[in-house]
């Protein structure tokens, strides 16, 4: 198992924002395509029909963005994950 943690998440109908702190051996292009292809496996064998419907298999594309908590909180960072999800509510 990796040494990391997630801290905090919110999943949105094309995105997600994954709060996860790891350990400074891990690059962030590793994280992110780690995190990537563990999620895309699970998804794509509960729902198999996504694999034909997206086009050989690829759930998600290449491009990612990757933020450093740097001077802010913990506290700060998982406030605004959890206010994407009330963003995405009232846009529906």
């Amino acid at each position: 198992m990796r040494d990391w943690i997630v801290l905090g998440m919110e999943i949105m109908p094309d995105h997600a924002h994954i709060f996860v702190s790891v350990p400074p051996k891990w690059s962030p292009s590793d994280v992110a395509k780690i995190l990537k292809g563990v999620s895309a496996r699970r998804i794509l064998q509960e729902f198999p029909k996504l694999r034909r419907a997206k086009g050989g298999g690829h759930l998600w594309t290449p491009s990612f963005y990757v933020g450093s908590a740097g001077n802010i909180s913990a506290q700060t960072i998982q406030r605004y994950i959890e206010s994407q999800r009330k963003y995405q509510d009232d846009d529906a």
